[in-house]
């Protein structure tokens, strides 16, 4: 199931997992089928553990949080796109100054976790650079567990949103009503 990911780890690949990792594949599936807003519901929902830790270790660095905020207030239709792109590439831009491979992932995380707001295939970026923050965190030999903990994580709460984001009677952007103009194929 990470044979995949033990030859990235092998070659000392910065990225550890893909659209083509074996233990992704069923959680792309259920991306696939869901509407953008779930998907950016299930984001923003999923980014707040990273965001914590990553807060543990950079208490004084707001750009993640303050980007993720953006986004949701984007989503809401409070504000327009240059205002929360710049916050998203503020976000990728911290992990260009950091030099904890740990954490320059969980702040990729972070930063397509906001931008699913603007695209859809961003949704993958999530688990895609948290997952490998967790295989440096946990280490070559320690990883399948937490990791595959993790992904079921991202798919019950995945489930929970495409259950309850319509439900909720949130507030959304014009943009993010139009289901009939998606782009998950490109996640395949």
């Amino acid at each position: 199931m990470f044979s995949d990911v033990e030859t990235k780890i092998k070659k000392r690949n910065k990225i550890l997992f893909s659209r083509d990792s074996q233990c992704l594949q069923e959680l792309i599936n259920l991306i696939h089928i869901q509407n953008h807003r779930t998907l950016v519901m299930w984001a923003l929902d999923c980014t707040k553990l990273p965001l914590k830790q990553f807060e543990a270790k950079y208490p004084d660095e707001l750009r993640p949080r303050k980007s993720l905020e953006l986004c949701e207030a984007w989503a809401r239709g409070k504000i327009k796109m240059p205002i929360a792109k710049q916050a998203i590439l503020d976000t990728h831009a911290v992990a260009k100054k950091i030099d904890d491979g740990e954490y320059i992932a969980l702040c990729h995380a972070i930063g397509h976790a906001g931008a699913t707001v603007h695209v859809e295939t961003h949704a993958l970026g999530l688990p895609i650079y948290e997952l490998t923050a967790m295989v440096l965190k946990y280490g070559k030999d320690n990883f399948q567990k937490p990791v595959s903990e993790k992904i079921n994580y991202y798919y019950h709460r995945l489930l929970y949103w495409q259950d309850n984001t319509d439900k909720l009677g949130f507030d959304w952007a014009n943009f993010l009503w139009d289901d009939a103009s998606s782009n998950k194929k490109r996640i395949l």
